[in-house]
């Protein structure tokens, strides 16, 4: 079995797509569409836990923090299943950063400008490719 998934990091990373102040359009229409799943009723949520996007098998902190982990599926199967070795750290998760209210409204924000990044987020954008390849090194 591969490591158990972390839990999630203090707080989001600077480009996480939960995060109010991220700019939009930062990630591609994809990672933003897997955002509301999270926020349908417990049996209709995606299995997988929502990873964080710059951390390697670390959950995503704005996830932990936007959505009920009380109601996870993922979190459930996580913690079954041996993904995850305890789940208090995703029950009791709290962020002094600000997030978006839901996954829905988080999306929304992201592919608004997602056609054409305002320059802050191409320079976020330039800067998570340049990190990119230097962890590819």
């Amino acid at each position: 079995m591969s490591e158990p998934v972390k839990p999630p990091a203090p707080n989001p990373c600077g480009s996480c797509p939960y995060r109010r102040d991220v700019p939009s359009g930062l990630w591609e229409v994809e990672e933003y569409e897997k955002l509301d799943a999270y926020d349908r009723e417990t049996p209709d949520q995606p299995i997988g836990v929502f990873l964080c996007h710059r951390q390697d098998g670390r959950a995503c902190a704005g996830w932990a923090a936007v959505h009920d982990m009380e109601d996870s599926l993922a979190l459930r199967i996580g913690s079954a299943s041996g993904t995850i070795d305890d789940p208090e750290p995703f029950l009791d998760y709290e962020t002094t950063t600000p997030v978006f209210d839901s996954g829905a409204e988080a999306a929304a924000h992201g592919m608004r400008e997602v056609r054409n990044p305002s320059p802050d987020a191409r320079r976020a954008i330039d800067k998570l490719k340049a990190a990119e390849a230097r962890r590819a090194r």
